[in-house]
C-alpha cells in the first residue's frame, strides 16, 4: 500500500457496507484502509436476503457466482394462512427483462464478508485491512480526516485521510463521534429468530424458501438457508420476553407451527428489537455515513443489507470521481440520492411488511391476503409490486436525482 499511513479514504466498519465500499475503490485504484473491531468476521444471525439488484451489482466483482455457490436461489415468496395453507406467491421470473438475477438468494451475510476479504487480500494490495481495531476519535479539518485506532494489545495508530466512511453499523462509533441524532422509533414487540435443522419444506405442502405466515397465535417467518431455516417468532399473548427466549417457549411455538413426536433441534436463539430510524444528514465534511451507520429498519423483506450495499456503490463511485478531481458536491448529490430512498423505498417499505404481518384481525387478514393473490396473479401488478420490493424501483429512482 502506498504511503499505509496515509490512505486516501479510511472506513471504519468491517462488515458487508464497509468491505464492499473498500473493494469498490480498491479496484478504482484508490488506496484504502478499513477499520473493523472484530478480529474475525462474525458469524451471528444477521441478513440472510440479497436481492436481484444487489446480486447485479456484485457481478461484476465475481462475488455472485460464490454467493449463489454457498446459497439457495428463491424463485418465490409467500405470504401464508397457516391454518388453511392458503397463500399469495410472487414469482420473480417476471423480472427476467430488468435484472440478470429475477430472485432472491438465501445465504448468510457473514458469507458475503468472508468472500469480500478474501478478494481484497488476494486482488487489492492496495487496501488494508485492520481487523481487530476500534475506532478511538475521528477528527477532520479542510484538507483530511485523523482517525485514532486501537489495536487488541493496546496498540493504537493514527490514520490520516483525504475522507472517512462510517460504516459501522446500527451502533455507530462514528456517529455517536459526531453526536449525531438517530431520529425514529423502536416497535414494541421483539422478534426472536431461532435455527433448526428440522426439513419444513419436507412437511409443509407448497412451502417456498421464504415464507411470512399468519397463525392464531400472531406471525412467524419460516426463512430456509443451506442445511437450515430460521424461524421469525413472536411472543405470545401473556408471555414475557424472558419466557419467550427459553427453550421450552421455543419449542411449543415450533411444535405449533409443525407438531411432531420428539423436540426440534434448535441451534440458535436470539432475541432482537425492530427499529425505523434515519439521520439527518449522511455527509459531515469529510465523514460520510452509509448503511446502518445512516438508516435502520424493520428487516421484514430483507432490505437492511441489501440497502447498505447500494450506499456502499453510490458512495464509492463519487469518491472516486472527486479524488480524481470533481468536485466535493457530488457527496451532497450522494445523500440526496441515498437518503430519501431509504426513507421511501426502505424504512416504509419493510415497515408496511411487518405492519401486515403484525395484523391480528382474521378479517382483515383474509382480506389482505386476498388481495395480494389478486396481484401476485396479474402480470402488471405482479411486475410493479416486485420491482418495488426487490427493489430495483428504489434504484431506478436513486439514479435520476440530480
Amino acid at each position: 500500500m502506498n504511503g499505509a499511513d496515509r490512505p486516501k479514504v479510511i472506513v471504519v466498519g468491517g462488515g458487508p457496507v464497509g468491505l464492499v465500499t473498500a473493494m469498490r475503490l480498491g479496484h478504482f485504484g484508490v488506496d484504502t484502509v478499513v477499520v473493523e473491531s472484530d478480529a474475525t468476521v462474525s458469524r451471528a444471525l444477521k441478513a440472510s436476503t440479497f436481492h436481484p439488484p444487489t446480486l447485479d451489482m456484485l457481478d461484476a466483482y465475481g462475488i455472485t457466482p460464490r454467493l449463489i455457490e454457498a446459497g439457495l436461489v428463491a424463485p418465490t415468496w409467500q405470504v401464508r394462512m397457516h391454518a388453511t395453507h392458503e397463500y399469495a406467491e410472487f414469482d420473480l421470473s417476471v423480472l427476467k427483462d430488468d435484472t440478470a438475477h429475477p430472485y432472491r438468494l438465501q445465504t448468510e451475510q457473514w458469507k458475503l464478508a468472508e468472500f469480500l476479504i478474501e478478494h481484497i487480500r488476494e486482488n487489492l494490495p492496495n487496501v488494508e485491512l485492520l481487523m481487530g481495531h476500534k475506532l478511538v476519535s475521528v477528527a477532520q479539518d479542510a484538507e483530511s480526516v485523523t482517525a485514532q485506532v486501537q489495536a487488541s494489545d493496546g496498540t493504537q495508530r493514527t490514520l490520516t485521510g483525504r475522507y472517512l466512511v462510517g460504516a459501522d453499523g446500527a451502533r455507530s462509533t462514528v456517529r455517536d463521534a459526531l453526536s449525531l441524532s438517530f431520529e425514529g422509533h423502536t416497535f414494541p414487540e421483539t422478534t426472536v429468530l431461532a435455527t433448526t435443522d428440522f426439513p419444513f419444506h419436507e412437511h409443509i405442502p407448497t412451502l417456498s424458501y421464504i415464507n411470512y405466515c399468519w397463525a392464531e397465535t400472531g406471525t412467524f417467518s419460516l426463512l430456509r438457508l443451506p442445511g437450515i431455516w430460521r424461524v421469525s417468532l413472536y411472543p405470545w399473548e401473556g408471555e414475557t420476553l424472558e419466557e419467550a427466549i427459553t427453550p421450552p417457549s421455543i419449542e411449543r411455538k415450533l411444535q405449533h407451527i409443525y407438531p411432531r413426536n420428539v423436540p426440534y433441534n434448535v441451534m440458535e436463539i436470539r432475541p432482537y428489537r425492530i427499529h425505523q430510524r434515519v439521520v439527518d444528514r449522511y455527509v459531515h465534511g469529510r465523514i460520510v455515513l452509509a448503511g446502518d451507520a445512516a438508516h435502520v429498519n424493520s428487516p421484514s423483506g430483507g432490505m437492511g443489507m441489501n440497502g447498505g450495499i447500494h450506499d456502499a456503490f453510490n458512495l464509492s463511485e463519487k469518491l472516486k470521481r472527486i479524488l480524481d478531481g470533481e468536485s466535493a458536491d457530488l457527496l451532497e448529490q450522494y445523500q440526496r440520492q441515498r437518503r430519501p430512498i431509504a426513507i421511501k423505498h426502505v424504512l416504509e417499505q419493510s415497515g408496511r411488511n411487518r405492519a401486515r404481518m403484525q395484523e391480528r384481525g382474521e378479517e382483515k387478514r383474509r382480506e389482505t391476503l386476498h388481495g395480494l393473490m389478486r396481484k401476485a396473479n396479474d402480470p402488471v401488478q405482479a411486475r410493479e409490486y416486485l420491482l418495488e420490493t426487490s427493489m430495483l424501483t428504489g434504484l431506478r429512482e436513486s439514479n435520476e436525482i440530480q
